[in-house]
């Protein structure tokens, strides 16, 4: 693959160059863009998403009291990039700020990011907008896809299973109760994950539509807890590779 020279937000110089992520690259895919409610033509621009065609992006969920998982996913990418990079990491965004770019990006952009990046591990942050009377988190991975997802489908599988039991230790959250799987969920419909030459999985943190989780979603202090347990599993899987 030739070489490009990064942008500022794909690529930024670790704090700690000796820490126990030294020479690691980690792509943070903070879901959706608080914009995306004011620019629905260029959101629902239809693109290849690998298995299928689909809208570019969406504009999330939120919380009862108005609290937008565009908003939520961003502050946790923040706090995340911040303790990685205290170990070494470097860490590559695919969002410049909180609305920058104005809108998007698109999901094949969001996936391009972590590959033109090489980075050794990529993860897209969520937060769920299941039913109610349902809570909890879950961990998604691609299937082996020919063409696509077949040289990355086994790690990503191992990463997920890495960072639900991360996650779920850190942060005391159940795997989710309205799904099946126990906190593991194999998708081909995520155009993020089937796009993906790197190693990667998309976490919905929590389920923004029950009360109970959205208490702990709406707080700073819980979402550092799941910014350290992310931290955690990431460090676990990159470890072992």
């Amino acid at each position: 693959m030739p070489g490009r020279q990064l942008a500022a937000h794909e690529c930024a110089q670790p704090v700690d160059r000796g820490g126990p992520l030294a020479g690691k690259v980690v792509a943070i895919d903070p879901g959706h863009n608080p914009g995306n409610f004011r620019h629905p033509d260029e959101i629902n621009r239809i693109v290849d998403a690998g298995t299928l065609r689909k809208a570019c992006d969406t504009t999330g969920t939120a919380t009862n009291t108005g609290y937008r998982e565009a908003d939520f996913t961003w502050d946790v990418a923040v706090r995340l990039r911040r303790i990685l990079r205290s170990r070494g990491a470097t860490v590559v965004l695919t969002r410049k700020g909180r609305m920058k770019p104005a809108w998007g990006p698109c999901i094949t952009e969001r996936a391009a990011r972590g590959n033109r990046a090489r980075a050794d591990v990529a993860i897209s942050i969520h937060a769920d907008g299941g039913p109610a009377s349902g809570r909890g988190f879950h961990v998604a991975y691609a299937p082996p896809i020919a063409g696509l997802t077949d040289d990355i489908a086994k790690p990503s599988r191992r990463l997920a299973v890495i960072l639900r039991n991360a996650y779920r230790r850190g942060t005391g959250l159940p795997t989710a109760t309205y799904l099946g799987g126990d906190g593991l969920s194999v998708r081909s419909d995520f155009g993020g994950l089937n796009l993906s030459d790197v190693p990667k999985v998309f976490i919905e943190t929590g389920n923004m539509r029950n009360a109970e989780d959205a208490a702990l979603l709406t707080d700073p202090a819980f979402r550092q807890l799941e910014a350290e347990a992310i931290m955690a599993g990431l460090v676990a899987y990159l470890s072992a590779s």
